[in-house]
Parts: C-alpha cells; sequence; structure tokens
C-alpha cells in the first residue's frame, strides 16, 4: 500500500475532515462509514417487522438518493430471482400520468424523505393520501424530529425509521434508506451489511484516486460500463458521483452505458455482478470511491451548493399562476444546436420530463447523439428525478454540458395534489422551467423541445 492511500485511509476511517477544504461539512455526513455495523444488529428485527406486512406490493415515494438505491435493490432482486415475490414501484417523478399509473391502492407506501420538506415526495405523499387513506399502509424513512416525522406520529402510520442524520442521501443506501425496502423485498440484512464490511477498502481508496487524477488531467468523462440488465446500477453510480463531485467548474461527468465507450476524455470503469447480494460490496466500494474524489479534486464531496436552485426557481413559477409557459423548440432544431453549441470535450445531457416508460427511445437517442458528435459523452435522465442528483452536476460542474430538455407537449391534467393550487401537471412544468432559469443563469448552453413523444427525434 503506497502512504498516499495509508494515509487517506487512516483519515477515512477516522473521519479526518482535513481530507477535503476547509468549511465542508463532512462533520456531519460521514456516518455511512460506520452505519453498517448498526444495521447488520437490526436485521432480525427489521425482517420481523417485514414479515408482519401484508402486501405483495411496495410503493416507495422518494427522490434522488432515497430512491435510486432502493430502484437498484429492485431490478437486481428480479434479475436474478432472490425477491420474496414482492414488487417495489419506486415513484420519483411528478410526471401526472405516471403518478396516476402507480399501484397506490393495492400496495404497501414507504415515504423516504432525509429533511421531510422535500417537495416532490410530500406532494406525492399528499396525493397518495387521496387514493389509500389507511395510515396502517404506510411507513416513513426521515431523519429525527423531521415535519414528515411529526406527520406519522400524527397520523399513526405503521412505523417511522429515525435514520442517523449524519448521512446525506446520495451515500444512505446501506442504512434505512436503503435497507427497509431491501428488507421488504426480501433480501438478507445481516448478510448485506457483512459483505459491504468485506469491501477492499484500499482498492477503493485507489479507484477514486485514479478518477480524481484523471479528471485534473482532463479525462473527466467517466464511463461505467454495465451490462444492460444491470442498467439501474449505473443510474445509482451516476447520481452519487455526479451530485457529489460537479461544483466548482471541478468534476467528474458519469456516463452510464452498455456499450464499449472510449476517448480522449474518459475515464472507465466496468461493472458486472454475479448475484443481488454483490450489491452491497459494491455500494460501499463506490462510496468510498466518491469520497476519494472528492479529496483530489479538493472538493466537499458531501455538500450539493447548486441544487437548491432549480428548488428555488420552481417555487417561484409557482408563486405566479397560472404559470407563463416559455417558448420552446421543435425536434427539428437539435441537429442545428448541436452542431453549432457542442466543442471539443463537451458532453451533451438529455433531460427528459416525461412519462416513465420512455427509457428505450430515450437510450437510442443517447447512442444516435454519441454516434452523431465522434462519440462524445452523452448521458440521459429524467427529470426531476435528476434535479436532485446529476442537476448539481451541470450547474456547479465544468462548462461543458450542452443540455436538451425534453417536455411534454400536453401532459394530463388534473391529477391532484390535495391543499395545493396546482395540480402534477403544473408542478412539473414549473420544475422544468425552473431548471432551465437555472441553467441559463450559469451561462450554460440549453435547448428546450416540445414533444408528444420522445420517438420525433429519433
Amino acid at each position: 500500500m503506497s502512504v498516499e492511500v495509508e494515509k487517506i485511509k487512516s483519515g477515512l476511517l477516522s473521519k479526518d475532515s482535513s481530507l477535503w477544504p476547509a468549511g465542508n461539512v463532512s462533520p456531519n455526513r460521514l456516518g455511512w462509514l460506520e452505519v453498517i455495523r448498526e444495521m447488520a444488529k437490526e436485521a432480525k428485527s427489521l425482517k420481523s417487522w417485514a414479515d408482519s406486512i401484508e402486501q405483495e406490493q411496495i410503493v416507495l415515494l422518494g427522490m434522488g438518493g432515497s430512491s435510486l438505491g432502493p430502484l437498484v435493490l429492485a431490478s437486481f432482486a428480479e434479475l436474478f430471482q432472490s425477491s420474496n415475490g414482492r414488487k417495489l414501484f419506486v415513484l420519483d417523478t411528478t410526471s401526472p400520468q405516471t403518478v396516476a399509473n402507480a399501484p397506490i391502492e393495492n400496495s404497501f407506501v414507504l415515504v423516504s424523505s432525509k429533511s421531510g420538506t422535500t417537495l416532490e415526495p410530500n406532494a406525492l405523499f399528499s396525493h397518495a393520501k387521496s387514493r389509500l387513506t389507511d395510515t396502517k399502509r404506510y411507513a416513513f424513512i426521515t431523519d429525527p424530529n423531521t415535519q414528515l416525522a411529526k406527520i406519522g406520529e400524527e397520523l399513526g402510520v405503521n412505523r417511522i425509521f429515525s435514520n442517523r442524520p449524519d448521512i446525506g442521501g446520495r451515500y444512505s443506501v446501506l442504512s434505512y434508506f436503503g435497507l427497509v425496502p431491501a428488507v421488504l423485498l426480501g433480501y438478507d440484512v445481516e448478510e448485506l451489511c457483512e459483505l459491504a464490511g468485506e469491501t477492499d477498502i484500499d482498492e477503493a481508496i485507489e479507484l477514486g484516486a485514479a478518477a480524481g487524477q484523471a479528471a485534473l488531467e482532463g479525462k473527466n468523462k467517466l464511463t461505467i460500463k454495465v451490462p444492460e440488465s444491470q442498467r439501474t446500477l449505473g443510474l445509482w453510480i451516476e447520481q452519487l458521483i455526479a451530485e457529489s463531485t460537479g461544483k466548482h467548474g471541478l468534476g467528474c461527468v458519469p456516463v452510464p452505458t452498455s456499450d464499449d465507450e472510449r476517448g480522449e476524455d474518459r475515464f472507465n470503469i466496468e461493472l458486472e455482478l454475479n448475484s443481488s447480494a454483490e450489491l452491497a460490496r459494491q455500494f460501499y466500494r463506490l462510496e468510498l470511491a466518491t469520497a476519494v474524489i472528492g479529496h483530489v479534486l479538493n472538493i466537499d464531496p458531501f455538500d450539493e451548493p447548486n441544487v437548491a436552485e432549480s428548488k428555488a426557481n420552481t417555487n417561484n413559477v409557482l408563486s405566479q399562476l397560472p404559470i407563463e409557459e416559455i417558448e420552446s423548440a421543435t425536434p427539428a432544431d437539435l441537429k442545428g444546436f448541436l452542431q453549432e453549441n457542442v466543442k471539443q470535450g463537451d458532453y451533451i445531457s438529455l433531460q427528459a420530463y416525461l412519462p416513465y416508460g420512455s427509457e428505450a427511445k430515450l437510450e437510442v437517442l443517447r447512442q444516435q447523439l454519441r454516434d452523431q458528435n465522434g462519440n462524445i459523452a452523452v448521458t440521459a435522465g429524467y427529470g426531476p428525478r435528476f434535479l436532485h442528483s446529476t442537476g448539481q452536476l451541470h450547474k456547479g460542474g465544468p462548462n461543458q454540458v450542452v443540455a436538451v430538455q425534453i417536455v411534454e407537449n400536453s401532459p394530463q391534467q388534473g391529477v391532484i395534489i390535495p391543499d395545493e393550487k396546482y395540480d402534477f401537471a403544473t408542478l412539473i412544468s414549473a420544475q422544468s422551467i425552473g431548471d432551465y432559469q437555472s441553467l441559463e443563469n450559469h451561462g450554460r448552453r440549453v435547448l428546450r423541445i416540445s414533444v408528444d413523444d420522445i420517438s420525433e427525434l429519433l
């Protein structure tokens, strides 16, 4: 082991905040390093609780770090046929069509929010209550003493899981935020924690150091190659690295793909897991590596200074109802916009404010734009999901993003948010407008396109 790796390892395990710049938030964000030991002790009681839940369908309401980890766990349980038969539907969107189609009435509902004040899960919970009134079919996962926890106590929900407050959302998959959904799906929580504890810490540090150094040398597009069947793991890694490292004009740009994408500006990571249980080791390994990237880039990998901007812009748009729409381009305008704006070293970000179900077409578009623009790095994600993760990179990272915002011409009207003056169609429109304004305010190149279907761009 090199002297530098030994130094970083010692600092990490002792929670030494001097690994990152002065004023960093690590003193309140390093609980993920040790939470697996606590969760292992709770494995039996968690299983006992999960066994008491009658429903075979689970719906999780959450955003960002609260939702993508469970999404991976659900897809891998299905892929490796390790589930106990339950299905997990992750609802981390404000798309009115997707919200309306969510199977809430026949499900057990998890509401996951670290702060308890995040707009989307609160709106989703308000909507869910209008469709499922039995409060014993809800459980909350949140930090201690949040407004959400107080609401849960007043309503008498089935269970309130009070998570360690010193864990940020994107580092929370091995805490209650990930392991409550996991145990409901039939995962052995004690086994997951044991496997995470067996992670080769030296190797994880070396990976992070190499990725960070590559970024400093111009190879800041981090290709994450996973099999198509394991694509959700790529999405989780993308949000972890993008939100953690994209700030102060620096950062790694993660590009999940199932193709062999290489280039002068690429650093490559390749993963293929052989079981669902292996996820635990990869979760912990990549959290460690990401913290080390922050050390190498001399940025704080635990804050998210630009995430709040789009939230504030959204609230501003919603304060002036009916909202004033902004002009959108047509699909025919995309080619010319990219020809005019894409330069060497850039990346294209497809930001789809569309109903879930467009994944295959979105991936085809991503590949087409990659191939048509000299093997450029192209990422694709759903809005508003990415506002809580990769959105930090687009605004705070290097000014290399060429953003293509894709919105619906006519989102489904009338999907209600009780006690609000707007519905989900208005909310997702306000979120896309707010983010467009935020990108423009940071001098980013951005095109807004309205479509009836994403196939119009193919």
